[in-house]
């Protein structure tokens, strides 16, 4: 029994005016979802390329300046916090 791909099928069935075509559709639908997201832009995880994220603090002056203080300085918050 002899395998046929659908290269096969399309040489044998199709113009290749139709093969065409039909690749031209394929290659728009799979445009249309490439990606690793869903049907909306952007969506999917973001690329390797995407900007890297910067964290914001919602703190007071002095909680941030403390909070800097304490990591250059290697300050091990647990140590501070009641037990």
């Amino acid at each position: 029994m002899k395998i046929i791909t659908n290269e096969d099928a399309m040489n044998e069935l199709l113009t290749p005016e139709e093969k065409a075509e039909v690749k031209a559709e394929v290659e728009a639908v799979v445009l249309k979802y490439k990606g690793r997201g869903g049907k909306r832009e952007n969506s999917g995880r973001p690329r390797t390329t995407a900007k890297i994220l910067k964290f914001t603090k919602r703190l007071t002056e002095d909680e941030a300046k403390f909070i800097d203080y304490a990591r250059e300085h290697n300050i091990n918050y647990y140590d501070l916090m009641e037990k």
